[in-house]
């Protein structure tokens, strides 16, 4: 076997060993409760969120909006372009002045994604609890793909479980495919990448559970595949992945 033949093979080998790096479409709040009500910032950043990076360019959503005492607000043309190591993100502030959740959410425009040669949509949520109230947490949005909490996904401690549901057109989505992943603040080192994406699956009813063992924000996703292919660069029908995320944060005790 020529050298050149045998370093052919070698980087073959390299790719199937090596593991797809889990894509996450964060909306991270500065808070998950404000008791005094007050404004919050929230961050679009399409990254991966265990390994702190690499963070990929994301297109201005088609939507971001916000669930709060049963009425939908578009908040699409309030966001502003906020670069995360020099790739495109996004950000905007909302102001929560009446107790109850406010649900944050954000409809991307597909990624397409080479390495997989398929298009990702992921639609992500994240509740801001103002004034502490503890209401409103499990209204829904009406996503394509949407996780129900069944764990208030605010003022949780570190070590609680998180409960939800995967639905996908309102409906309970057995079986669904879950990952998970923590916002690694550089204090964290995987032993290996089996630990930077958790796995899990939905049981017959589209339910799962996991227990976060560490504070800060932890990002559920789950995948499945769109019901209509999509058109590649290449002029080529390929799948679409699409997600629904929720994030949760976790909290020591003794914190403030």
């Amino acid at each position: 076997m020529s050298d050149r033949i045998a370093a052919a093979l070698g980087l073959l080998l390299l790719g199937f060993a090596t593991p797809a790096a889990a894509h996450f479409q964060e909306i991270i709040p500065s808070a998950d409760v404000l008791p005094d009500g007050g404004t919050v910032d929230v961050a679009l950043v399409f990254t991966h969120p265990m390994e702190r990076g690499p963070t990929m360019d994301m297109k201005k959503p088609a939507a971001v909006g916000v669930l709060s005492g049963g009425k939908r607000t578009d908040l699409t043309t309030r966001i502003t372009e906020k670069p995360v190591d020099g790739k495109q993100a996004w950000s905007f502030t909302y102001d929560l002045a009446e107790p109850g959740a406010a649900i944050f959410y954000v409809e991307p425009q597909p990624y397409w994604e080479p390495a997989e040669n398929k298009y990702i949509v992921h639609y992500a949520k994240v509740i801001v609890d103002g004034y502490a109230s503890g209401e409103g947490w499990d209204a829904l949005v009406g996503l394509p793909v949407e996780i129900e909490p069944l764990t208030r996904p605010t003022g949780l401690w570190t070590g609680n479980v998180f409960t939800g549901v995967v639905l996908k057109n309102g409906k309970p989505a057995p079986f669904t495919d879950i990952e998970v992943e923590f916002i690694n603040d550089g204090s964290v080192k995987p032993p290996n990448d089996a630990f930077v994406t958790q796995v899990l699956k939905a049981d017959a009813n589209g339910t799962f559970t996991y227990a976060m063992p560490r504070a800060g924000w932890w990002g559920f996703a789950a995948l499945t595949q769109g019901d209509k292919p999509m058109t590649s660069p290449q002029g080529k029908s390929v799948p679409v992945e699409e997600g629904g995320l929720i994030w949760v944060k976790t909290t020591d005790m003794g914190a403030k």
